[in-house]
């Protein structure tokens, strides 16, 4: 059974990945200071590609100001 056209994503494939490249992990843990140029490529460790970012609450008096403007 296939999916119907209008519950079909529109951009599958633009979005953010969820791996890197061999290459862009070294690049990655050599700007963080975890790999160094004499250590091996072998056996790296892994990177988080994403990270989730919590929204800060605003205070309820500036909620008030703005709903009375």
């Amino acid at each position: 059974m296939s999916i119907h056209p209008s519950l079909k994503g529109v951009n599958t494939l633009v979005g953010e990945r969820s791996v890197f490249t061999r290459t862009e992990r070294i690049t990655k843990l050599l700007k963080d200071g975890k790999l160094n140029e004499e250590n091996s490529v072998y056996g790296l460790p892994k990177v988080r590609t994403k990270f989730k970012i919590k929204a800060k609450k605003r205070a309820p008096k500036e909620e008030e100001k703005k709903k009375g403007k």
